[in-house]
């Protein structure tokens, strides 16, 4: 299988680290090679100190190897598209301890430039499925480690990624908490995700992984599929209902001269224990922890329904633009009035100049003396001509018309 078929190809992998005076100090990963398919979960298990996190931080591109090659999608780890699908938990939740639940996932989210309403309908979403929405409004310093692994695996999946890294996610978690990981693991395996697990719970290993590599000293010692791995070809086991002692006594006669094992098979203790607590929650007891959680998130599985956003901005619009129309006609309309509304002002206008004109043109001596008047008395000077032409400037008339 090529570099391009795989979602993670790796070839001779090394990382030393070296001291202030670049000595080697240690080996942490040394000439690995990987191959990690798409649409598998792949368990990376070894002892503490065996390289699984660097190995991982380096697929991440938090790392430069010291040798070898990495690609992630056909592409450099530190290629930021490929980064933009990836979700990734770290050992640790490194989270904003001031922050709630709710702002956790919100920064997240902005962080992959997800619009608002698709943020919001997907916080929603995790948060049930993590069964925090009853503590969605708490400061992420007052949870406990099972509630930061659980807030830490919803921002790993707030942007719904291709390829999921999760280094000890059940760390701190309660058996129901692991089993509802395993089960989420599971359904994202089955929609086409790639997971990649590191723990050291093996048992969860077993559970989930289709294939799994241990490591020890930075080194690959063994790597397989997990079913194939397990099982003893030497080996075979008969599981059938309760036997009477005349049952028993034929099937040694028939296997006379084997080795014979019998006993009762036994149920998992975590199977035992989710029974109890599905009992006590049919009783419908108080608790004061964390739930169960809900139904996988429906943009996990890819169900999301963009189609009424969409509809609903498009909506928006109409109303927008019917909004803009009406308003464009309302401002026309009222201009129209304006203007029909100045030219009746203007004709009036002009009317009533024209009316002063002709009053003053039918009297035109009317500041004249009275006839035997002495000549000598005081006469008011005529404003006549100086009314006129003020009067002929309002009615735009130019003074060689006057003449």
């Amino acid at each position: 299988m090529t570099a391009t078929q795989n979602v993670v190809h790796i070839r001779g992998l090394t990382k030393i680290f070296r001291d202030f005076w670049l000595r080697e100090k240690v080996t942490a990963v040394s000439e690995l090679n990987l191959d990690i398919r798409s649409r598998e979960v792949f368990g990376l298990l070894g002892p503490n100190g065996s390289g699984k996190s660097t190995t991982l931080k380096m697929i991440l591109g938090l790392l430069f190897p010291t040798r070898g090659t990495i690609s992630v999608f056909g592409k450099h780890p530190t290629n930021v598209n490929v980064k933009a699908n990836i979700g990734f938990l770290p050992e640790e939740s490194y989270l904003y301890p001031f922050l709630d639940a709710r702002e956790t996932l919100d920064f997240y989210g902005q962080l992959f430039h997800l619009p608002h309403r698709q943020r919001m309908r997907r916080i929603d979403m995790l948060l049930d499925m993590v069964g925090l929405s009853a503590a969605a409004y708490r400061r992420v310093g007052e949870y406990s480690k099972g509630m930061q692994r659980r807030i830490g695996l919803a921002q790993a999946l707030i942007n719904d990624p291709e390829l999921l890294i999760l280094d000890e996610p059940t760390s701190g978690l309660d058996p129901i908490g692991t089993k509802q990981f395993k089960d989420l693991i599971r359904m994202l395996s089955q929609r086409g995700k790639t997971v990649i697990l590191s723990s050291h719970l093996l048992g969860d290993v077993e559970d989930v992984c289709d294939r799994v590599s241990i490591l020890y000293g930075g080194k690959l010692r063994r790597e397989g599929n997990v079913e194939d791995m397990l099982s003893q070809k030497t080996k075979t086991q008969i599981i059938t209902d309760e036997l009477t002692q005349q049952d028993l006594e034929k099937i040694m006669q028939v296997l006379d001269g084997k080795s014979v094992e019998i006993s009762h098979p036994k149920t998992r203790l975590e199977t035992l224990f989710l029974q109890i607590v599905d009992e006590a929650r049919r009783q419908k007891l108080k608790t004061g922890g964390a739930t169960a959680g809900g139904k996988l998130a429906e943009f996990l599985l890819g169900n999301e329904n963009d189609t009424g956003s969409a509809q609903g901005k498009k909506l928006l619009d109409e109303l927008v633009d019917d909004t803009k129309s009406r308003v464009l006609s309302q401002e026309q309309a009222q201009t129209t009035a304006e203007s029909e509304e100045n030219r009746k002002q203007q004709a009036r206008r002009h009317d009533m100049l024209e009316s002063l004109v002709k009053k003053d043109t039918a009297e035109p001596n009317a500041q004249q003396p009275a006839a035997g008047a002495d000549e000598t008395t005081p006469q008011t000077h005529d404003n006549s001509s100086a009314d006129r032409d003020i009067i002929d400037g309002l009615l735009g008339k130019d003074e060689d018309s006057q003449a």
